[in-house]
């Protein structure tokens, strides 16, 4: 990709090229199209947009990269200003490029690990990033829209990694701990080795907790604050409207899941714009409520109480709530207004019975995936970066965890799903 001549051309295209594709695409592809400006041996991402897998990476990675390696570079990061120096990564040295975007309302890190330490010039960062703000801006879409489909995929993943994550904190845990105790008890002699041992395992512990706290940081949102992010939203929309916008915040700190607060204000928004077809109409109050066991968002306003269920099939509002078993009630009175209210359940169901996907693990619901678009396991295998036999064990999988006989009844469960 140039940087003269035909180089904004040469950057549309490329950038066209990166957001194309599928979700799990999109880091692989922008590597390769950044590896001709910026040289490097992997690509490592934190976005906060992600609940269920905010950390990916690609490429030949000789350190470990983590999580904790990215989150202070997100923290500290300044969007519009690309830091490039060396980071410790697995107790080694690495020449990096760190580009940290504010995109997304949460803000997301690109870690490029570079072969060498040569300084890159003004005009290479500023392509760099330009692509990951629209990079960026690209997956806040996808979660903000929060279309039934993606929604239903990325439920599914979120609670298996939830269960994973659950079930390796308490084993970590209880290991630590149970090295813990041995170690304090009055039967080894050898102190400093007690006293080492005793640190390393105090370590472990506190960094377990660190990373559970990370993970929670990312997966859930405040409820004052999600609802700050929705007023800010839909504030130009009635910006040239003689419309009166109020707003009733929640009076609650307490978290919620991400996707629920994604389609609480995507379901939100779809509303008000249906309310504001309406005429004549002076005010909509919005405003959300949080129970012990749901989130009810609603919107009111004083038009000519008309509304019905049908004017918000457009903005597929009640299939977004039934991902999540959501309802949408509408309670209009002919020339006094109408209130539309979406009650989002707080805890997902168990066993969902309209999303069978949640038995399946992240790398399975990518085979799932393409699987479904009818590709065979050498494509599969070629796509994911994978041997034609790890796909193989992962459809066997896939076949096993569904309850199903064959491919063909695994991909129309995954298009029911979707």
């Amino acid at each position: 990709m140039e940087l003269t001549g035909t180089g904004a051309v040469s950057a549309l295209t490329a950038a066209y090229d990166v957001v194309r594709q599928p979700l799990g695409r999109i880091l692989p592809r922008l590597s390769a199209v950044l590896a001709e400006l910026v040289p490097h041996r992997a690509a490592a991402e934190l976005s906060t947009h992600c609940a269920h897998s905010p950390l990916k990476i690609h490429g030949d990675l000789g350190p470990r990269v983590t999580d904790a390696d990215l989150a202070p570079l997100l923290a500290s990061g300044v969007p519009g200003l690309p830091w490039q120096g060396t980071l410790t990564l697995d107790g080694a040295e690495w020449p990096v490029l760190a580009v940290t975007s504010h995109a997304t309302p949460r803000g997301a890190v690109l870690l490029l690990v570079r072969h060498e330490a040569t300084a890159l010039g003004d005009d290479v960062l500023a392509v760099v990033q330009g692509l990951w703000d629209l990079v960026t801006c690209h997956f806040d879409r996808f979660a903000t829209e929060a279309v039934p489909g993606s929604l239903a995929r990325s439920r599914a993943a979120a609670a298996a990694r939830a269960r994973v994550m659950a079930e390796l904190g308490e084993a970590h845990s209880a290991t630590l701990t149970g090295i813990l105790g041995v170690l304090r008890g009055r039967g080894l002699d050898d102190a400093a080795a007690r006293a080492a041992a005793t640190d390393l395992a105090v370590d472990g512990l506190v960094e377990l907790r660190a990373r559970a706290e990370r993970d929670r940081e990312i997966a859930e949102e405040q409820a004052d604050r999600a609802f700050d992010r929705l007023a800010k939203e839909l504030r130009p929309l009635v910006r040239h409207t003689p419309v009166r916008l109020e707003f009733g915040a929640p009076d609650s700190t307490r978290s919620l899941a991400a996707d629920v607060a994604h389609t609480a204000r995507a379901v939100v928004r779809a509303v008000l714009l249906t309310v504001l077809e309406q005429a004549p109409l002076g005010r909509v109050h919005v405003g959300w409520q949080l129970t012990a066991d749901e989130l009810r968002a609603s919107v009111r306003d004083d038009g000519p109480g008309t509304l019905t269920d049908c004017a918000l099939t457009p903005a597929r509002v009640v299939e977004r709530l039934e991902v999540l078993q959501g309802r949408l009630d509408v309670d209009a009175v002919p020339g006094w207004g109408t209130t539309v209210t979406a009650s989002i359940p707080l805890r997902a169901a168990r066993e969902p019975a309209s999303d069978p996907l949640t038995v399946l693990g992240e790398r399975e619901l990518e085979v799932l995936t393409r699987l479904a678009r009818g590709l065979r396991n050498r494509s599969i295998a070629q796509e994911l970066h994978i041997s034609e036999s790890t796909v193989k064990f992962h459809v066997a999988n896939i076949l096993t965890k569904l309850g199903v006989a064959s491919r063909g009844e695994a991909a129309a469960l995954f298009h029911a799903a979707a």
